[in-house]
């Protein structure tokens, strides 16, 4: 069984952390939690930024390199290079029962690059209404320790119980349109399959939480003007690659969790396809496979239960370019996927354990790999090359 190496004594890093000539390292010195880790193609070192965040479930790097990181009870943090933590106001007061709060939050893919027309920072929250409650898009300005200009841009239709699978990853495509995912709910997986009901989807929306007007089911008028894919079941891992193409990791019932290229008009299968098991009966949960029904590119062994997903596009880690960097919770693994095509051609477990349930992954703009853990007094993590 892997040590939890949260509980070991620290060591501090005695000197500044170079690859390849680049300067990775924070003005303070960060807390080293492996001095090494041998990979096929890369050692790396295991360092915690910071910590005493209450189950944070993602990051956003900002251009001066400090992050922000949601905390699912409702709480936003500015985690500064040197670790310092400050709660900042202006946040919706999010509905955080169950596995609802606040949840993802991504910068707009034109931050910082202007005269700050598009510095916007976007997030979802569970939202509490008539009937329980509801993925919500938000977004606003960032000024000092708040939030100001808080707009909510979209709603999913329907408020439901239970308070979980709400999914809500976020991901910038090319064009300038936003990907959402929203899970099915969790009460009546069903749902998933209906083009009414934005349950169990990915949808495409505006920068301002609009339908794009070139979606897939815009010219159905039995389908949601928003959906980009239907039959997903909780996404909680997406990326859109350097090539464009979405990628995404979603949860399995008991098992069956999976990787898919996202793809507009595409029908993934949950419920009536999985390769999972129900919970109650370890009866297997619809078909392997069937027709119009698209396939997982890949499967992951057991009860991964993934969350975060990054493509690498690193310097400092030149030979896992283009793979992908797959968080797992109940796991406690990162995962790393080569793709070959729209395949994975073979994988490698590069965390197991150390940090425990693995939330979300980004690449940092100084090519680093980022992690958060799911914890009570969760933490901020950085992998970097050990020499």
């Amino acid at each position: 069984m892997p040590v939890d190496l949260r509980k070991l004594p620290a060591t501090l890093l005695l000197g500044g952390l170079a690859a390849g000539g680049q300067a990775l390292a924070a003005e303070t010195l960060p807390e080293i939690i492996v001095e090494r880790i041998e990979t096929e193609h890369h050692d790396l070192r295991l360092e915690r930024v910071a910590t005493g965040l209450e189950h944070p479930w993602a990051m956003a790097q900002l251009p001066d390199g400090s992050f922000l990181v949601s905390e699912r009870p409702g709480r936003l943090a500015h985690v500064s290079e040197a670790g310092e933590i400050t709660h900042l106001g202006g946040v919706p007061e999010v509905n955080a029962r169950g596995q609802g709060g606040l949840l993802d939050v991504v910068l707009h893919a034109n931050y910082g690059t202007g005269d700050g027309e598009h510095d916007w920072v976007y997030f979802t929250w569970s939202q509490a209404g008539s009937g329980g409650t509801a993925t919500t898009l938000s977004r606003a300005r960032l000024e000092g320790d708040a939030l100001t200009d808080v707009e909510e841009l979209f709603v999913q239709d329907r408020y439901s119980g239970p308070g979980r699978h709400y999914g809500s990853r976020l991901a910038w495509l090319p064009d300038g349109s936003l990907l959402m995912s929203i899970g099915d709910r969790g009460s009546h997986p069903p749902r998933a399959q209906d083009k009414d009901d934005h349950a169990g989807s990915v949808l495409r929306l505006t920068e301002t939480g609009a339908a794009a007007d070139d979606n897939p089911f815009v010219d159905d008028d039995d389908a949601l003007d928003e959906l980009f894919s239907i039959g997903n079941r909780n996404i909680q891992g997406m990326t859109v690659a350097a090539d464009g193409r979405a990628w995404a990791t979603e949860h399995g019932p008991l098992g069956g969790d999976e990787l898919n290229w996202i793809e507009g008009g595409e029908n993934y299968g949950w419920p009536e396809v999985s390769l999972g098991v129900d919970y109650s009966t370890r009866r297997p949960i619809g078909a392997d496979s069937l027709p119009g029904m698209r396939d997982a590119e890949y499967v992951f062994a057991g009860r991964f239960a993934p969350s975060g997903l990054a493509e690498v596009a690193s310097k400092h880690f030149p030979e896992w370019e283009g793979n992908l960097l797959a968080g797992g919770l109940r796991s406690e693994m990162l995962k790393r996927l080569v793709l070959e095509g729209d395949a994975v051609a073979e994988s490698e477990v590069i965390l197991d354990g150390e940090i425990g349930r693995i939330r979300d992954v980004r690449q940092g703009h100084d090519g680093a790999l980022y992690l958060l853990d799911d914890d009570d007094r969760g933490s901020l993590y950085r992998l970097v090359p050990a020499d």
